[in-house]
């Protein structure tokens, strides 16, 4: 059974950082791509992040280029996102999740299996 965790979240002001951590099980995580995701109150999920399962290729919605970086531990079976200079508009609830294959296809939502039940981020002072 996949299990995944998120933790981390909490509240933080504007121009902070935050680490998303996400402790995976149940399922051979070195041989899948990993994403995070977020829903703001009241819009749709939306991917944030994605990290293949070979060469650790990244990739990035545009609104997180260069403030986000996602990374992943295959020892120890977790999944992280450091989160730097977060804007209110970062507010939302982030999950991470599988990804169907050990490539990062796109960051659409439906380009993701297994998800963990959340953590909530809120940037504000």
């Amino acid at each position: 059974q996949v299990q995944l965790v998120e933790s981390g979240g909490g509240l933080v002001q504007p121009g902070g950082s935050v680490r998303l951590s996400c402790a995976t099980a149940g399922f051979a995580f070195n041989y899948y791509a990993m994403g995070w995701l977020r829903q703001a109150p009241g819009k749709e999920r939306e991917g944030v992040s994605c990290i293949s399962a070979s060469d650790g290729s990244a990739y990035y919605t545009n609104s997180v280029k260069g403030r986000f970086t996602i990374s992943r531990d295959n020892a120890k079976n977790m999944l992280y996102l450091e989160m730097n200079d977060l804007k209110p508009e970062d507010t939302a609830v982030y999950y991470c999740a599988t990804e169907f294959t050990g490539t990062c296809v796109g960051l659409g939502p439906n380009h993701f299996g297994s998800w963990g039940q959340g953590t909530q981020v809120t940037v504000s002072s």
